[in-house]
């Protein structure tokens, strides 16, 4: 595990879209496995200010996202997909047909083989934010995990936290399509970036031990050959 320590959130952010432009300058027609969030959306600025400078290609990237809310009527502002083309698929020059956020207004078992056939290629990078109760995509805590694509009834300490984004609790999603942990991990490289008092046991337990369990999802990043860990130094001071 590289563990990269920054001054500060934005440096954090600056350093992910970095490896993230890198790997595309590289490789051109790599797949991307993007994410959504409060902290991915504050990588993806990043990676337009390069793109508008010329410093970086989308034309040929494909991408895959982590998740997306069930039952959201198609082009609800609060979907994922919404969210993308706003942050970064419609303001840079990625093709149209090479991403993918899966429809959660679709036919919920139609669209797990959507997704499954997406992910058949692979991915070349996978960004990951990771929740205060140490879920990643949304692979929620418990006694067992689901390798593949799969529906999740999302956790009340998830809905709670996507609460802000809703007008009322109530109407936050209860379930969730999203890629298993096995699809994380199966990703060529994994760019995790950490910050804030709320993620700090999660981080304390992805970086401060060897255990892995169940009980934090994130742990599981232990197992993988090649996965960065950015985080800023208020955060790490705090471990």
């Amino acid at each position: 595990m590289e563990i990269q320590i920054t001054p500060s959130f934005e440096a954090s952010c600056r350093l992910a879209a970095a490896r993230i432009a890198a790997l595309v300058r590289a490789q051109p027609d790599c797949t991307l496995g993007l994410a959504t969030g409060a902290t991915a959306a504050a990588v993806y600025p990043h990676l337009l200010t390069a793109w508008r400078a010329g410093e970086v290609s989308f034309r040929r990237t494909r991408t895959v996202n982590l998740d997306e809310y069930l039952g959201l009527p198609a082009g609800d502002a609060r979907s994922y997909r919404v969210q993308m083309d706003a942050w970064l698929l419609r303001q840079a020059d990625f093709a149209p047909e090479n991403t993918y956020v899966a429809d959660g207004a679709a036919d919920p078992e139609r669209e797990l083989e959507v997704f499954r056939a997406r992910l058949a290629g692979g991915v070349d990078l996978q960004l990951l934010g990771v929740g205060a109760n140490g879920h990643i995509g949304f692979n929620e805590p418990g006694e067992r995990l689901t390798a593949g694509v799969h529906l999740e009834t999302l956790s009340a300490a998830t809905r709670a936290a996507n609460a802000r984004f809703f007008a009322r609790p109530e109407d936050v999603p209860r379930r969730a399509v999203t890629m298993g942990v096995g699809d994380i991990l199966r990703a060529e490289r994994l760019l995790l970036v950490i910050t804030g008092e709320s993620k700090r046991e999660a981080a304390r337990m992805l970086l401060c031990g060897d255990e892995v369990s169940t009980r934090w999802p994130v742990t599981l990043l232990k197992l993988h050959r090649r996965v960065t860990v950015v985080l800023d130094r208020a955060l790490a001071d705090s471990l």
